[in-house]
Order: C-alpha cells, then structure tokens, then sequence
C-alpha cells in the first residue's frame, strides 16, 4: 500500500510548483529551469500512479519505486515550503497572508532570497533522484491508466452509522440469548466470569455492548462499568475507570492501594456487571491484583471479558471455552447487504447478487470486514465495481498480518481519505480520538489542503472527512464518552501496516521492533507518555533529520501534569529536528519553552498545553506558518508574546485556564483567521476593545470573554456580532471589583448584544454581572443543547431566570447572588421543570431566606445537590428528592440540614461543615434519616461532642457505612459517648473501612471497629491512646501525623496487621522504638519524620520487605549514627534518607532534605535515575546541580529534577 500517501500528496506537489507565486521564487532564486524539470518528471510519473497502485500488491519492485517516490515528494514539498517560509520572512507589508503558494507576491519580496551552495546541493540531490525514478518508472513497465477510484465522495455518503443500534445487528441472538442467561443465573459466588472469546472482528465487543445495554441486565445489577484493557494490563488505570464509572466522580489516588481501598467502599455488597473488552494478559498475578477489591461485592456479580487468548482464561479455571463464531453464510449475505444497500436482501439487486455472494465468501464471515466493504462499495451499483472487488489481487495475497477484506475497504478510499487513515498510525490502540483536535493535526500536516477556493473551510472539509471515515468502519464512537471515537485493534494494525515506511509509534511494544536505521526514513514519529520520558528512549530521534511530526499520545483520558521529561531531550533533540509540522508536549511538567521552538519555521502545531510553561519565547512570533497554539491550563503562564500580528496564519489560540494570564496582543483582533480564541480579555481604550472582534467572522468553538465592564456602550458590543458566532462553551464574565459601581442598565444591555447563537451552545457561565436582571435570552428554552449553566457573583440581580425549561439542562450552579432572598416557581418556568437536571448547586447566597417549589416532584433526575455558604436560609418547602445520591450542606442551619436529609431517603455519600445549631441533640436526630449513607464527612461542627451514643445504637443505623472523616470538631471527645467496660473493640459497624481524623483537638482516645482498612489521625494533639494500633489486623494503611501525646513507645511487632502496605508516622513524641518489621510482607511504603526520641529501628530486617519501594526516614537524629550501610530493601525505588545508597542499584528516585554539610551525589546511581529532589537546606547541592554547575551534565538527563 505504498502509493497511499503519494497519491495525495505528489498532485499538491505539481500544483506548488506550477503556482504563479512559486514561479516568482524560482525566478528570482536562479532555478527556473530546474523547477521546470521536476514539473514535468513529476506530471508524467502522476500519470502512471493508478497502475503502480495497482501492480504494488504483488510486484515488491514496484512497491520500492512508490516508496522511494514518496520520500522524494516529501523532500521536494519541505523544500518548497521553505522557500515560501522565507518568501513571508522577507515581505515587509502587513497585509494578511493567508497561503503564499496561492496568493500573488510582488517580485520585491523575492529580491532578498539567497540560494546557499548547500540548497544548490540538495537541488541536485533531488534532481537527479527524480531522473532515476522516470527511467525506472519505465523499466518497471508503468503505464498511463485512468484512476476508476473517486477522488472524493465525501458529499455522497447516504448512510451514516452509529453506537451499536440492535435493529443493525444481523445474527448474533442465539449467542445474546445464552450469554444474557449466564448473567441473569443466580449464583453463590462473589463473581464470575462470562467470557466471550474469538479472533479479531469477530464481534465480541459488539455482543458484549448489546448485552450491557440490554434491560434486563441493567435491571439486574446495581453498579456497572465497561474498560477498554488491550494489551496493556495496566490494574491502576482499569481499576480507576472502574471506579469513576461505580463512584461518579473523578478523583486523584496516590498508589494502588488507596484507590482499591476506596473501591472496595462502592462495591461492597453490591451487584455489578463489569466488562472487561479485549484483554490480552495472560499475567494471573496482574489478574488477582485487579480483582482483589471485586471480593466484596453481592453474590451474582459477573465479569464479562471479550479476549482473542485463552491463556488467562484456563489459567482462571475456564478450560472448556465455546469460541464466537464467524457469521453464518446467510447472516452474512444480509448484514453485508445491509451495509452496501440499505437493505438486508439482494432482492432488488439480483444482477449484484453473484458477486456480493462471492465477496461474502472471501470475507468468511468476518462482520467487521463485511461491513467495511460493505460501506466502501454504498455508491456502486454497477456491476463493474462490484466484480473489481471481487476480482482484486489482494485477496490472493500472502501477507496474512492483515485481513485481505480491510485491505480492499483501505484500497476503495479516496487519496485523502487514504492518508488521513495513514496518520492515524502514530496512536496507540485504544486511544480517545477527539475530532476536532484530530482535523487540527490534519491540517497542519497539510492533508486538508483545497486545491480551489471554496466557502468551506480546511477545518470543515476535515470533519467532513471524519464523518466519511467513521460512516465507513475505520471509526467507532467509544464507549461511555459520548465526544470521542475509537479505532478498533484491526484497523490499527491496518493503519500501522500502510503507514510503517513513513510513521512510527514508540509505544512499550513497537519501540522494541525499531532498527536505527530505520528512523532516517521516518517523517512521523509519536510516543506514548510515560511518568517520566528519558533520554535513552528519546534520544535516538536525533537521527530523523526529516521528521515533521513529533507528537506525545496517551492511552485513555490523560489527567493531572504528572508526567516529566527530561531536559536534555528538548536541548538535544529540537535543533535536530528543523523540519517539524507537528509538536506537542503537552501534560509534561516543562516550566521553559526552548528557545530552539522559533528556529522550527515549518511549524504549523504547536501544544504546550496543561504545562508549567510561565511564557513564551518571543520567536515564536516568527513562525509565520503556525496555525494552532494550544497552552491551556498552564497555570503558570503570564504573558504572550509582543508581536503576535505577525502570527498571519493563526487560525486556532487555545488560552483557557490560564488564571495568570491577564492581557493579550493588542493586535490580535487583526488575525482574520482565527476561528479558536478561547480567552478574550477586555481592556477598554488602553487595551484590547470588544469591538476589535467585528472582523474574527470565524469565532466558533469555546470562547471566554472577561472585563465586559470596560465596555462603555452597546454599540460596541453588538458591534462584535456575537449572535452570528457558533460557540459551544460560552463564559461571560464583568469584573467582580467593579460590580457595584456597574451601570446596571448599561450592563444589562451588552449582555443581551451577547446572546450567541442557539443551535451550538452546550454550556454558559455568567460571572459579575452587575445588572438587575437577566436579558431574556438567558434560559430560553431555544437553546436546546444547553446543558451546562453557572451563574455566579450577580450581586445585584433579585431573581433568577426560568432554567428549569432547559430541556438538555444537566448542571445548573449559582453563586453569590445576594440580593436573591426567595428562590421559587421564576426559575422552574411554566410546565415541566429540570426534566434532565442532575446536579444542582447552591453557594455564597446570603440574602437567601426561602426555597419554595410547588407540590410534588420537581427535580425528578437530581443526583447531586450542594448548599455552600448559604446561612440565611431558613424555609426549605421541597417534598421529595428520590434520586438524589449525593448531599453537601456546608454554613448553613441546622434546621435545612434536618428538612433535606427528611425528604432525600437516598442519599449515600453526605457531606456538612459548619451546621450552626447542630447539637448532639439535632445530631441524633438527623442520623435516624442516615440509613444507606455510604459516605459520611463532618467539619466544622464545634457543638458536637460525640457522634453516637453506644457504638451498639450506631451500628442499628449505620449498616453502610463505609468512610468516615471527622475535620476540625473543636469539642469532640470521643466518637462513642458511652464505651462500656471492656469494651476497647467490637465487631459493630463492621462495613466501616475508612477512618480519618483531622485536628479535633479535646479527642483524647479512640476505639475503633476492628475492620477498619485505613486509618488517619491527623494533628489531634490530646490523643493518648488508637486502640487500633496493635489490634487491627485488617488494618492496609496507617497514618499517624502529629499526635505528640500518644503514650505507647513502641511500634511494630507480631499485633501489627500483616496487611499492612502504606505507613506513615510523623511527630510520634514518645516513640523510641521500631520493632520487628520483618512481619509486614506486604509493605510497600514507609515513611518516619519527625520522631526525635526514635532510638531503635530493625534495618537488619529490610531484606525481608521485597516489596518495599518507597522509604523515607526524616528528622530522626538517634538513629543516624546505625542506619544500614550496605542492607537494603531489595526492589526500593524511592528513597529520602542517604547513608550509603551506592549499594541501591535498582533506585530511581532520590531525595535529599535538610543535608547542609553535603557535598557530593553518589555518581554509580546518577545514571539510573528518574527524579532527583534536593530540598530544605541544601545550599550546596543546589548550586553544584543547578544549570551550568558542576553536576548539571551528570544529571540533565534526570527527567524530573
């Protein structure tokens, strides 16, 4: 499939070079006559294309000739493109470029150009490879055939296809039948196992997708959630997206641990149904580590797993496995009728019926392949496409990597279609695909190039050319995320095959298959992110002299910025890389952007998003080809650069989340080609007026517009034209210190200028409005996709508007609205209200007195409700919240705490902070409605002295409880009122898991269910005895900060629970000794600080704790002098206490605190490092490894220092 990239690319090539624009440079640069002549070489090899393309499949000779062609259409368009670049370097006018090879340039601007001896050289070079190539071309015996295949057809696709629609699915129920009975039987055990196995585009995901939709299912289980695993076994990421989908919510875990800790609270005695979709481990070790929170749940829970292997399976016991089989004859005949015609039967089409019937039979039953060439052959009704593809050489190809039916659906795209699906090789499988971002990285490469002009822009025709290739196959929306796609395995290996000359994915499995050699060649190279990119993996790519792409990738969704790259790879590798179209780093934790990025002048990409980048070099302002800049939340930006009008070309600026960022180039509103300006900040007549938008005709996307107060009258506004702009994300914001001194009226009428249009919006934030009223636009029910609205610091607005007749409306917020004293029927509107609604919050409204609704149901989807801040509140006339799942009440009275949890019977996770009024008398009275809260967290609550009265009482109420988190309760004693004699540990509260207590400072000792999995006391200062500290033997994670009064001085021991993996003791007083570690297999981290009085610690038994991989040792001074020498844990990783650590070969992280007298760093283990911390008090070391010291070459390699 050589011809895939060249067929596209080289007629973009001929047509630069025949451009008026790029026969001046020639003119002017001496090279007229050259150019001419790789015009002509060039037109009479395109002629020959359609034949080479055809002949590639089974003539190796003439697949070398198109690759080597394709390298030369590369080296000829960079060249080309670097004559242009210089072209708009050299041109002094200020009038707007938006392509130099299409658009006239007046001679003057090519009077500077210079041609270098090395350009004459590279001329040559190509010259004479072109020469070769035609004469080959010959002797290859290539000829002049008309291209049968359409160019483009974009615009006639007549079916488009969808998530798995059951009336889409041929056969297939027998198989849902019986599978469905295996997860409705009741069973005595924990959880089983329902595998579906089968090869690849079988359509094991699909039947796994029907089963999980099915209602009976839904009905039958509680929890569930679905986890694209592939071949990476990764139990971290598999548990937290199991976790989301079971707890709701996105929440940060610092190990494994904790986060199956607080997985096994949801699960416990729960039914779930989890699908596991395409699993290859065959590790039962990886398996059991997964699954050892599943053991808690309700008996019947089921585990589907679709996989290829059996390996794990038998390994599990599953050894008579009923494999899924290929498509009957029959069932295939109709599901490829379906894709091809519209219909299930040839009924209609009796003369395509032979050679469907015969496709049919090549594609043995594969649905996967029946339905991608199926889709290909949708506008072919003529015989003779039909037996083309029945007839095609490919299928009697030798190369069994790919199956042949892909192959063809491959062949039957369009040129551009062909390389758009090419250069979705550089992503690992699995990956998210979000197609704007996609169609930006298209563009950039320069695939979405129009040869004549045309209303549509490169963005449109690129989404155009999604939508094309998902309706055909080589897309699928992913599962629970509705915004995003997925590529399934055979795809992605068919896309890595077509691509493997020219792209390159330097992920854990392909990295180990790539010669050096090889990345000469490569113009496309990606990497999947790892907590810390080195060097050694990095560093090769100095070689790709060429390369055009360098782009960072993830599996799943990527979250936070933990993710460090090493210096050295930015010094080294950018200079090298002159060239690239493409770069992103994002999510690394980079603070400098290189100043080698302005010297990259082919670049049209570039995303330094969610980095800790504080601003940009002002040479990025000479990369006239830019097109996008992406530097979302970096948190750390405060500027752009000065001279951003030279940035013509700029068509996407994603600044959001960039709360540093104050002011933007005054000139920007002159970049007519912007369609993403994601933050505007108005600055009135010194600065950046709202009226300079009127020409950004393009604005789409999300747009957050802040300083609306500087606006001085309306005419500006509606100048800016808003109503006209398509955006989805809308944030408005007038300045918060300016809010009372607002004209309201004025204010009132610039946010009416700014309704935007209806048919886009997806979600709206209002903030410091300071008018009265809301314009009537706000809550319209005409914005009919609206589902996310926050409405925050109106200080001056009385009412609210009808949001309850949103129909899409899913989260509605508002925030300091003060003046509001009644909120009632203005914000439900006139007939049903908030049908979609699901959370609702409340916060900093001190003038609210009355939530008044009317009778019955009026929040029928709510699961999440929070009232912050709110301490006027009195009357709350609610009736019934039957949904609602999650409660936060924080400053508020006691009485709306008592009315709410009355009314919503279904609360599990419950959240109060600083109740005024609430006594243990109101305390008691409220937990009686506590039945099925899972969660329970109270702060604040300084007239609370105990929590219950007997732990027996407590237990009759609390029988799902599983955290528990006590914060700064000033008079809290104890959590028990009454502790009976002998009562120091009961088997009450048994579904208690999680305990943590944070500085309750008059809590003198606690007793505590003995089945407590972690524990925290935190800084509660009078605390003498944790009964649990040598009787918990389910006890996983322990954290005892800053309880300097606890009497015992001894810790560890044969009492201590074997369980034990996380332990962490700061500022323990008393303690004077550490016994007996020998006992805790299962730890993995250790932490002491602070323990001055600490005199004995068992280091002679660190060759006992394998699994050991994090040790810090702080502030201890009585046991610095006998710290191990040459004894250590044997796998540690982590390590923040030195004595002799060159025996600590396996180390990569290093930490160094409090060490003043400190010269040296142990060079044997520099190499191996993945982060290097010199803290507290260590001048020296941080000036000799500061940049240019004398340790800075031995560690720049370090990616996180």
């Amino acid at each position: 499939m050589a011809e895939l990239v060249i067929s596209a690319l080289l007629p973009l090539v001929v047509e630069k070079l025949a451009s008026a624009t790029f026969k001046n440079i020639a003119r002017y640069k001496g090279i007229e006559a050259e150019i001419k002549k790789w015009q002509r070489s060039l037109t009479q090899i395109q002629d020959v294309l359609a034949d080479a393309s055809r002949k590639e499949i089974t003539n190796q000779s003439v697949k070398r000739w198109l690759n080597d062609l394709q390298h030369l259409a590369y080296d000829i368009d960079d060249i080309l493109d670097a004559f242009a670049t210089e072209a708009m370097d050299n041109h002094e006018s200020s009038k707007p470029i938006t392509n130099m090879l299409v658009r006239k340039i007046i001679p003057r601007c090519c009077t500077n150009f210079s041609t270098s001896n090395k350009m004459h050289e590279q001329l040559d070079i190509i010259s004479a490879k072109l020469q070769d190539l035609v004469k080959e071309r010959t002797d290859l015996g290539l000829r002049v055939e008309e291209e049968t295949r359409p160019t483009n057809i974009t615009n006639n696709r007549r079916f488009q296809s969808s998530v798995v629609d059951p009336s889409s699915i041929v056969g297939r129920q027998a198989e849902k039948e019986e599978l469905a009975q295996q997860l409705l039987k009741p069973s005595d055990e924990k959880f089983s196992i329902v595998p579906i196995v089968g090869m690849g585009g079988v359509g094991k995901t699909t039947l796994a997708k029907l089963l999980y939709d099915e209602k009976q299912v839904k009905d039958h289980f509680e929890l569930k959630a679905w986890v694209c695993v592939s071949d990476d076994f990764d139990s971290f990421r598999i548990s937290k997206v199991v976790f989301q989908s079971v707890a709701g919510v996105n929440k940060e875990f610092a190990d494994l641990n904790l986060l199956q800790v607080d997985l096994v609270n949801h699960l416990r005695g729960k039914r779930f149904i989890f699908v596991l979709d395409d699993v290859w481990s065959e590790s039962y070790g990886d398996w059991e580590t997964l699954v050892a929170p599943f053991h808690v749940c309700a008996p019947g829970s089921k585990i589907i797993i679709t996989t290829r292997k059996e390996q794990l399976l038998q390994k599990l016991g599953y050894n008579h496995l009923n494999h899924l089989q290929s498509l009957s004859h029959d069932d295939a005949l109709s599901l490829f009728a379906l894709h091809a015609l519209g219909v299930n039967t040839f009924d209609s089409h009796m003369l395509l019926k032979p050679h469907g019937e015969g496709i049919v039979k090549k594609c043995k039953g594969l649905p996967l392949a029946l339905i991608a060439l199926g889709t290909s052959l949708r506008t072919k009704e003529d015989e003779d496409s039909w037996k083309v593809v029945l007839e095609s050489a490919i299928w009697r190809s030798k190369d069994d990597l790919i199956v042949p039916a892909l192959r063809l659906s491959y062949y039957d795209l369009s040129a551009p279609l062909k390389q758009l699906f090419a250069y979705c090789s550089l992503f690992p499988k699995d990956f998210l695909f979000d197609k704007e971002e996609l169609v930006l990285l298209w563009m950039a490469e320069g695939f979405l190039h129009q040869s004549t002009p045309c209303n549509s822009t490169e963005e449109r025709l690129g989404q155009e050319y999604f939508d094309d290739l998902l309706s055909r196959t080589f897309f699928q929306h992913a599962p629970n995320k509705e915004s995003l796609f997925v590529m399934h395995d055979l795809m992605n290996d068919l896309s890595t095959y077509v691509a493997s000359e020219f792209s390159v994915r330097l992920d854990n499995e392909m990295g180990k298959h790539i010669r050096e050699e090889m990345l000469e060649k490569y113009r496309h190279v990606s990497f999947v992110r790892e907590k810390y990119a080195t060097h050694k993996k990095l560093g090769a790519l100095t070689r790709t002299k060429r390369l055009r792409t360098f782009l960072a990738t993830s599996v799943g969704v990527v979250e936070g910025w933990g993710y460090y790259l090493s210096n050295k790879v930015l010094a080294d590798l950018l200079p090298k890389l002159p060239l690239l179209r493409v770069l992103c780093l994002s999510n690394f934790q980079i603070s400098k952007v290189p100043d080698t990025i302005g010297t990259l002048r082919h670049l049209r990409y570039l995303n330094l998003s969610q980095t800790a980048i504080i601003d940009i070099p002002e040479n990025v302002c000479n990369l006239y080809n830019l097109q996008t800049l992406i530097v979302s939340c970096c948190h750390c930006l405060t500027k752009l650069p000065i001279n951003f009008l030279k940035l013509k070309n700029l068509r996407h600026l994603d600044i959001r989340d960039t709360p540093l960022l104050h002011q933007v180039p005054l000139g920007i509103g002159e970049l007519t080609s912007l369609q993403t300006f994601s933050k505007i900040i108005i600055e009135g007549e010194n600065g950046f007026e709202i009226a300079k938008l009127k020409d950004l005709n393009n604005l789409c996307g999300r747009v957050s517009i802040a300083g609306l107060d500087k606006v001085k009258n309306t005419i500006d506004a509606r100048v800016a034209n808003f109503s006209q702009k398509k955006l989805s994300e809308f944030e408005i914001e007038f300045s918060d210190e300016s809010n009372d001194s607002q004209n309201e009226k004025l204010a009132k009428e610039v946010l009416n200028e700014l309704k935007p249009c209806d048919d886009k919006l997806i979600q709206l934030k209002i903030r410091s409005y300071g008018g009265l009223e809301f314009p009537n636009w706000v809550g319209n029910p005409s914005f009919l996709h609206l589902k996310h609205v926050s409405v925050s610091g109106c200080k001056k607005c009385t009412s609210l508007p009808s949001f309850g007749q949103l129909p899409s409306l899913k989260e509605l917020y508002i925030k300091g609205l003060h003046k509001v004293k009644v909120v009632g029927l203005e914000l439900f509107g006139s007939g049903c209200a908030f049908p979609s609604l699901e959370i609702l919050g409340f916060k900093n409204m001190f003038g609210w007195e009355k939530w008044s609704t009317s009778p019955g149901v009026v929040f029928p989807s709510l699961k999440e409700l929070l009232i912050i801040d709110c301490p006027n509140l009195i009357e709350v006339t609610l009736e019934a919240l039957p949904s609602l799942k999650v409660l936060q009440i924080k400053d508020c009275n006691s009485g709306v705490l008592r009315r709410l949890i009355q009314v919503a019977s279904a609360v599990i996770e419950l959240t109060i902070s600083s109740i005024s009024g609430l006594n243990d008398m109101v305390w008691r009275g409220v937990l009686e409605y506590l039945g099925a809260v899972e969660e329970l967290s109270i702060e604040y609550c300084n007239e609370l002295s105990y929590l219950w009265e007997t732990e027996v009482a407590a237990s009759k109420i609390l029988m799902k409880l599983r955290e528990l988190k006590v914060t700064i309760c000033d008079n809290l004693v104890s959590l028990g009122e009454k502790e009976e004699e002998g009562y120091c540990r009961s088997n009450l509260l048994t579904s208690l898991r999680i305990l943590e207590v944070y500085q309750c400072k008059n809590m003198m000792h606690c007793n505590f269910p003995g089945d407590i999995e972690t524990l925290t006391i935190s800084f509660c200062t009078e605390i003498k005895t944790i009964s649990l500290l040598t009787v918990g033997q389910k006890l996983k994670s322990v954290f005892i900060v800053g309880c300097n009064k606890l009497l015992d001085r001894e810790w560890g021991g044969q009492n201590i629970s074997r369980m034990l993996d996380n332990v962490s003791i700061v500022g323990w007083t008393n303690l004077k000794s550490i016994i007996e570690l020998k006992y805790l297999v299962n730890l993995t981290t250790l932490r002491i600080s602070n323990c001055q009085s600490l005199e004995s610690f068992p280091y002679n038994e660190f060759s006992n704790l394998t699994l050991l991989k994090r040790l810090e040792i702080i502030k201890c001074p009585s046991i610095d002098a006998s710290f191990p020498g040459a004894v250590w844990p044997p796998n540690l990783c982590s390590l923040k206490k030195v004595s002799h650590p060159q025996h600590l070969m396996s180390l990569q992280h290093l930490s160094f605190w409090d060490c003043p007298k400190m010269m040296d760093l142990p060079e044997m283990l520099l190499p191996s490092l993945l982060s290097l911390n010199i803290l507290l008090n260590c001048a020296k070391q941080k000036e000799r490894c500061s940049k240019g010291g004398c340790y800075w070459p031995l560690i720049v390699h370090i990616p996180r220092i």
